[in-house]
């Protein structure tokens, strides 16, 4: 079956569920793989294929060039999450997230940053790309 955006909204709605649960039980202040390994078993109990520190490959016209790109989760084969917990996300964490959604054809990625008080109004932010505007409603 192919993605629709109500179907991506509804992927969405669930791992947003799966990152504010590990954040309600933790809180703010622990290394980001602490949070990489709950966040993983939420996924999980929730039921979500995903792919851990994914290898993002990179196809240059007839060649795969060897990349030392990783992305930390990808989620139903859709869509790209990059953790973070830092006092602010740096650019460069934005630019490599929306490189691996274009190399993976991923159609929105989300940040979380674990590192707020409050995960879901200070602590994610969500891209969409070309291949999300192009999905049917």
């Amino acid at each position: 079956m192919e993605p629709t955006k109500s179907s991506i909204k509804d992927l969405t709605y669930k791992i947003n569920g799966a990152a504010i649960e590990v954040h309600k039980v933790l809180g703010p202040g622990l290394l980001e793989s602490v949070y990489h390994q709950c966040f993983a078993y939420e996924l999980e109990k929730r039921g979500l294929h995903f792919q851990s520190e994914l290898r993002v490959p990179i196809q240059y016209k007839d060649i795969s060039i060897d990349s030392k790109l990783r992305c930390d989760f990808y989620i139903e084969d859709l869509i790209v999450v990059e953790l973070k917990s830092v006092d602010a996300i740096p650019p460069i964490a934005e630019a490599k997230l929306i490189s691996y959604m274009k190399l993976l054809k991923s159609p929105k990625g989300i940040m979380y940053n674990f590192n707020v008080v409050n995960l879901y109004h200070e602590g994610q932010k969500t891209y969409v790309n070309e291949f999300y505007t192009v999905l049917n409603e």
